[in-house]
């Protein structure tokens, strides 16, 4: 029962102006960044709110302050006990009465608790889903004055999230317990159909939707391919590219319990203070590790997805994926944990054909309706389609969830270094039909060698076949290349079939468009020959290398002089612009130009990739680099 004194003569509602002056004192900060303004004092005004803010972005702040300003209890539910023990015990080194309330806590510790609630000496309480479930917590909150109630890590509702909990559906009955109490949900990751899950389950329809910017300017993203699926040659990988980093606080995230054990003995090993950290340890002892890890200098912890949320730790420089996780959501909200102080950072993720497989037998093996593992397995590929493409890291990712008008970065490797793509349309129809043929009953080994017309006992069935041999022209290792990014764009799928995994196609239609020539398929790496004279059927080495360079080598030595000038030319206008020399013009423009030699405007007009934009701004500048190029 509020006292008579607040019923006859309302408190004023606090305004912007102290919120600003409780982050200068509380947190120590002269004003909000980016929407936390606008969040905040919406809040404090007594509406519901959505806030998607990026990783970092300080969501915590939006319902704190308003708890603390408006009259009442602020009751935060969060989804994890580490996540409530971190922020209350931030709160408390920052003087705010915050308290939390799990299986952790003593029943001396609560009744303390629930006198200071009642006397009006707490700002904020910290729950779990699972403990609103009580009966018994919900009558008793019913007896408190609520300031506001925020659901945090809101994506947790979302049955199309990355990280789906159950009991966050039931959250929306709190619209009809406590009526008039403001209600913040808050996120770092949640796309345009899971926000719309998040308000149509929480009762939040007519709340007003924040959605900062997703960009991470001062993150430097990259993606590296393995070229197998052995599990040494990739902790070989990771352990290298943590040794470049020596001294630096990092985060390397496993697939699985074994290789956190087993990639933080190695790296133990090798010099580096790593530190393991997963969910078969009992609560104590990743209690511990997390301390050190938050304390120790230099720190690297090894670590499934059971570790990161809520963590806050400013200083970490580098986020390493030795196995990639499930979907984009998940993959920003995790390399998120690194740069969270504002200073340059990385992150790094090794990715193959092994893990897409992998992830989508986990999907197929978790109880959801077939609808949503339709839209999980979608998410899937998006990462890998991202992770294996030629478009700038950080763009596809703020174009994914929605952000429009999103630029190039200018710092991930895609924009440091653009890679040339290769139309490999044909191979593709060529792979897709002998899958097709062979009934999806065999492997990629056996479906490469059936392209190249080599296995020693075919039976005659399959040398009848029209695609028995068709292959004979490309590279063992090229049609690998080529199968491994049919996959990645889900037009090739593989069974797991008990470790012997077998290639089906993909949804129909796709494979179709690819067969009807309606969608191009584009690969890193140009296909090469096939060259009888080596065992492998591989071109000899020093005849063509593996990489960006290999077509190259292979042109006239005058297309090559011109295509290089062309790219010098391209580099020295992408300094001065500061943006990322593929915005410019993609390498295989420059090419097609350096081949073509046009002489004319209308000429380089006809060169796909040259508007009239582009033509207007730079024609001049390419016809000259290129008269430089050939003299």
């Amino acid at each position: 029962m509020l006292p008579d004194s607040i019923l006859r003569d309302p408190p004023a509602r606090p305004g912007l102006d102290q919120a600003r002056e409780t982050l200068d004192r509380v947190w120590g900060h002269a004003d909000f960044r980016g929407l936390q303004a606008g969040v905040v004092e919406a809040v404090m005004a007594g509406r519901d709110v959505l806030a998607v803010l990026p990783t970092g972005g300080g969501k915590s702040v939006c319902y704190q302050i308003p708890a603390m300003l408006r009259p009442g209890l602020g009751l935060v539910v969060s989804p994890l006990i580490a996540l409530m023990t971190d922020q209350v015990e931030a709160l408390k080194q920052q003087g705010v009465a915050a308290a939390r309330l799990d299986s952790g806590v003593s029943m001396d510790d609560r009744s303390a608790i629930w006198r200071a609630a009642r006397a009006g000496e707490l700002d904020l309480l910290y729950v779990s889903p699972e403990g609103l479930a009580s009966g018994a917590l919900l009558d008793r909150l019913q007896e408190l004055p609520l300031s506001l109630i925020a659901i945090d890590e809101a994506h947790c509702v979302s049955q199309w999230g990355h990280d789906f909990r159950p009991d966050y559906r039931t959250l929306g009955r709190l619209a009809e317990m406590f009526p008039g109490v403001p209600r913040i949900a808050v996120t770092a990751t949640a796309d345009a159909r899971t926000r719309d899950d998040i308000l149509r389950s929480l009762r939040l329809e007519g709340a007003e939707v924040f959605v900062d910017s997703f960009a991470r300017p001062n993150l430097q993203l990259s993606a590296i391919r393995k070229e197998s699926a052995s599990r040494a040659r990739t902790d070989a990988a990771v352990i290298d590219l943590v040794r470049q980093r020596k001294g630096r606080s990092g985060v390397v995230y496993c697939g699985s319990r074994d290789g956190c054990d087993r990639v933080a003995e190695a790296l133990r090993s090798a010099g580096t203070n790593a530190i393991a950290y997963h969910a078969g340890m009992d609560n104590r002892e990743r209690d511990r590790r997390l301390e050190r890890f938050l304390a120790e200098d230099g720190a690297v912890m090894v670590a499934t997805i059971a570790f990161g949320m809520g963590v806050d730790k400013a200083d970490v420089r580098f986020v390493i994926h030795a196995d990639p996780p499930g979907s984009l959501e998940a993959y920003w909200q995790e390399i998120g944990r690194a740069g969270r102080d504002g200073e340059p950072a990385e992150g790094i993720t090794l990715y193959g054909p092994s893990d897409i497989a992998w992830t989508l037998k986990r999907l197929e093996g978790r109880p959801m309706a077939e609808e949503v593992k339709a839209v999980q397995t979608q998410k899937a590929r998006c990462l890998f389609a991202m992770l294996d493409g030629a478009i700038c890291r950080p763009q596809a990712v703020r174009r994914y969830f929605g952000e429009v008008g999103a630029e190039p970065c200018g710092v991930c490797d895609v924009c440091a270094d653009p890679p040339m793509m290769f139309d490999a349309s044909i191979p593709a129809q060529k792979a897709l039909a002998a899958v097709q043929r062979l009934g999806g009953r065999f492997g990629r080994g056996r479906v490469v060698d059936h392209l190249l017309g080599k296995n020693k006992e075919v039976q005659p069935w399959e040398a009848a076949l029209s695609t028995w041999g068709i292959g004979k022209d490309t590279s063992p290792n090229s049609w690998r290349d080529i199968i491994d990014h049919l996959l990645f764009e889900g037009l090739l799928l593989e069974d797991p079939n008990d470790g012997k995994p077998l290639l089906g196609l993909g949804e129909p239609e796709a494979v179709r468009a690819v067969y009807r020539g309606e969608r191009t398929i584009e690969v890193r790496r140009a296909p090469a020959g096939f060259d009888a004279s080596t065992r492998s059927g591989n071109p000899r080495a020093g005849r063509v290398r593996n990489d960006r360079n290999a077509a190259l080598e292979t042109l006239d030595a005058d297309v090559r002089a011109r295509f290089e000038t062309l790219r010098a030319w391209r580099r020295d206008r992408a300094a001065e612009q500061h943006v990322p020399p593929y915005v410019i013009f993609q390498d295989k423009t420059l090419l097609e130009i350096a081949t073509r030699q046009p002489s004319t405007p209308d000429a380089l007009a006809a060169i796909s990739g040259v508007g009239q934009s582009k033509l207007d701004r730079y024609g001049k500048g390419v016809l000259a680099a290129l008269t430089e190029g050939t003299g």
